[in-house]
């Protein structure tokens, strides 16, 4: 948890919760796309340096707390991250294999924060964000 990384010349601890959506809010984070994507998500941060400390994939959005270097920009990885994995989608699960323009999976923005010293609290709301859904469903039932 206060492990710092090393670049030549700094330490560092750069930690962030990052969640971003499918195109429409669409409730296509299921079956095996949901078991897969994972996979994909760490695959590709590890391509550039990052890695992904916590993730929760839901059936209508993304959580995950990532560790990205200084030197690269959070929207640099993030945009990486959600472009490669949206090529992949439509690959594996569309059967496109070329002309990927205009293919778009993930919606435009995304939600990011920097965790510092609220790492476990982080990871804790990540872990149980399905559970904590769900309570919520069950209170707007009673109303």
């Amino acid at each position: 948890m206060d492990e710092s990384k090393t670049l030549n010349h700094s330490k560092w601890d750069c930690k962030y919760h990052v969640v971003f959506i499918p195109k429409k809010r669409r409730k296509s984070l299921y079956g095996p796309l949901r078991q897969h994507l994972g996979e994909v998500f760490r695959e590709l941060a590890r391509r550039r340096e990052c890695m992904i400390e916590e993730g929760h994939l839901m059936p209508d959005h993304v959580h995950m707390m990532i560790s990205i270097p200084p030197k690269y920009a959070v929207s640099q990885v993030i945009g990486y991250i959600k472009g490669k994995s949206a090529i992949h989608i439509a690959r594996v699960y569309a059967g496109r294999k070329r002309n990927f323009v205009g293919q778009h999976f993930w919606a435009r923005g995304y939600f990011v924060s920097t965790v510092g010293r609220d790492e476990e609290i982080v990871r804790e709301y990540i872990r149980n964000q399905e559970r904590e859904d769900a309570r919520l469903d069950q209170l707007e039932l009673l109303r």
